[in-house]
């Protein structure tokens, strides 16, 4: 360990990162010593900004500084066709493309009893709600192609198959085990477009 305190301190706060290895933390940490003051604090306090003003859309679940976020106060979209996702930067990649005109649901996650993530520690009630008021014609299950993904679209489909609703699963253009945030735009616009219905 470096015998800098505050640089092991950050080092140590970037390791915490997802994706950020102990190598990767200290060359981050070196590269923010080497910014100038200025563009040190702006990152930190862009960080501070982001903690303070973003919170999650009471409707939908996405990441917004207004509540209700611009996806749900936009009359143009189709509220007929909801897009059910795991993560908040899942709606992003899908907007990205700027061709699905739908409404979405953050699930918050995906069942994991491995991990110890149940039914009730995700998003699903408030995903039922909103299909039981009658609006949606459309469910579109997004989550991952993964074991979690696969087993959070199973449980939700076996719950949404009497509510008359067509349930839909993004086509296997994405590949199995991954996840959606590192596919490209075509891939997942492809996987959107081929979606098959879901019979319960």
């Amino acid at each position: 360990m470096y015998s800098v305190r505050s640089i092991n301190k950050l080092i140590g706060e970037l390791n915490r990162l997802p994706g950020i290895g102990e190598k990767t933390a200290q060359r981050l940490s070196f590269f923010i010593l080497k910014q100038s003051k200025e563009n040190a604090l702006r990152l930190a306090e862009t960080i501070k900004e982001v903690k303070e003003k973003v919170k999650y859309c009471s409707i939908c679940g996405n990441v917004t500084e207004e509540d209700p976020c611009r996806i749900c106060e936009d009359e143009r979209r189709d509220r007929s066709i909801l897009c059910v996702v795991e993560r908040p930067g899942d709606i992003f990649l899908l907007e990205r493309m700027g061709k699905f005109k739908g409404v979405y649901h953050v699930l918050g996650g995906a069942i994991s009893p491995l991990r110890g993530v149940n039914p009730e520690d995700i998003n699903i009630k408030s995903l039922l709600k909103r299909v039981k008021q009658g609006e949606i014609k459309e469910v579109i299950l997004a989550t991952d192609p993964n074991v979690e993904g696969e087993t959070t679209a199973l449980y939700i489909s076996k719950l949404i198959s009497s509510l008359k609703v067509k349930l839909t699963r993004l086509a296997y253009g994405l590949p199995v085990g991954g996840d959606l945030e590192f596919a490209d735009e075509v891939t997942l616009w492809e996987a959107l477009e081929g979606r098959r219905e879901i019979k319960g």
